[in-house]
């Protein structure tokens, strides 16, 4: 049997665990669109005010980064498995607050334990399905793969508001939310009762026991001790890189993810058009995403990294040079659309699962989910104002500028991971010197 015919084997295996830390992620991204896609919904059926809606929106982003953040650190300290297997209950819990909520403070509430939920789900999903696989390789093509499922996640909410637009008072924004708890609980049930599952954590503990001696966390392992230890230059390297390029991929992402319907109403569409135009759009990425999750863990993904970053850039030129034309600025999102997943969260996720120690990875990509979306959430105050007819195409050139840092930090982690390596491949040299 070849080398990739026992990885295609291998991912077969473990793929069953990608689905379930997949819906995870589907879960992330359908709590944030089934908010944005039914916020109007939820404003006529509880009489919120303007205020309160922009609160609603405003902590919704801010308990997903408060979660991403402290999540992993959680994780680290009751054990990953365990907050893998229990998070998406208190999601069900929160989402069910929504599902009844019949006041603004009630829904705030459901919000936030749901937000929460989700921000510390990814992580910590992350570093066990990287930690369950066999092999760097399949764990890139696992890690990967659940970038699909928040495209997914995307794809469905816009569907569910859809179909559900025309229902009197909140009860189409109730739908939406009682779907993602639905799912909320299967994810968790799976998660807890599935004994292949348990057989993977237990394989992957035995492969950890087998490690060198030295390759072994002596005591107590904190962020700060790994990041400033021994190793200091290389991890403090690949941290800053990646936080950089994340950060700079989030804001033009979460800018178009909350607001690209506001952004093509301004530039003349009507309501049903810019919606329908969405769902197409996000198609696209699907698609793409799929792709990627095919070379992640392969000799390509650094060529379509930088094929990436390319498409974004002209995509950005286009749309500051097109201005406020309506059908410009959606040839040119479709264009973004295509480069975005290959230089964008799911490659962010790859690098962070691969370069960290398995001891603190679910805390570095908490630390960098958290961050930059407490930057988003920030940013997304002001954003409104920066996609007006009369300002959007100096934001534009903002944003191609943005995409220059982004190249700039991913090209740096791209040559520190090819001369330093990966986790893996620096434990493997230890070992060998051991030996």
């Amino acid at each position: 049997m070849t080398s990739s015919q026992k990885q295609s084997r291998g991912l077969g295996r473990y793929m069953s665990l990608a689905v379930a830390a997949g819906v995870g992620s589907m879960l992330g991204s359908g709590i944030i669109v089934g908010l944005s896609s039914t916020i109007t919904v939820w404003q006529n059926g509880l009489g919120l005010t303007t205020g309160q809606v922009g609160i609603l929106s405003g902590v919704l982003t801010f308990a997903i980064g408060f979660g991403s953040l402290f999540g992993g650190r959680i994780a680290d300290k009751i054990g990953r498995v365990l907050f893998f297997n229990w998070i998406n209950m208190f999601y069900a819990i929160g989402a069910a607050i929504c599902i009844f909520a019949n006041n603004f403070a009630m829904l705030l509430i459901g919000l936030v334990i749901a937000g929460f939920a989700s921000g510390g789900d990814l992580p910590v999903s992350m570093t066990v399905v990287s930690h369950d696989a066999p092999d760097e390789h399949t764990a890139a093509r696992l890690v990967s793969t659940t970038q699909v499922f928040w495209q997914v996640g995307v794809f469905i909410s816009y569907i569910c508001a859809f179909l559900v637009s025309t229902m009197s008072g909140a009860a189409g924004g109730r739908v939406v939310f009682a779907i993602l708890a639905a799912f909320a609980v299967v994810a968790w049930l799976w998660r807890v009762a599935s004994p292949t599952f348990r057989r993977f954590h237990e394989e992957a503990d035995a492969r950890d026991a087998a490690r060198p001696a030295a390759a072994q966390p002596q005591g107590k392992v904190s962020v700060t001790s790994v990041l400033f230890g021994a190793d200091r230059k290389v991890l403090l390297t690949f941290f800053l890189a990646i936080t950089v390029f994340y950060v700079g991929w989030n804001l033009l992402a979460n800018t178009w993810g909350q607001f690209q319907t506001y952004m093509f109403s301004q530039a003349g569409a009507s309501q049903s058009l810019a919606t329908g135009l969405g769902i197409i759009l996000n198609l696209v990425t699907l698609v793409i995403n799929i792709v990627f999750a095919s070379i992640s863990g392969g000799k390509h993904r650094n060529k379509a990294f930088f094929v990436g970053i390319v498409i974004s850039f002209i995509a950005m030129v286009c749309m500051a040079m097109g201005g406020t034309n309506l059908w410009v600025l959606v040839a040119a999102t479709a264009f973004m659309n295509l480069g975005s997943p290959l230089a964008g969260e799911a490659l962010y996720k790859v690098w962070t699962q691969e370069s960290f120690p398995i001891e603190i990875r679910a805390s570095v990509q908490g630390f960098i989910n958290g961050f930059s979306r407490l930057c988003c959430g920030l940013f997304a105050l002001i954003t409104p104002a920066l996609v007006m007819p009369d300002t959007i195409q100096v934001t534009m050139w903002a944003f191609a500028g943005i995409v220059i840092v982004e190249a700039v930090a991913g090209t740096i982690m791209v040559v520190s991971q090819k001369k330093h390596g990966t986790d893996e491949q620096r434990q493997a040299r230890l070992a060998a010197r051991q030996a």
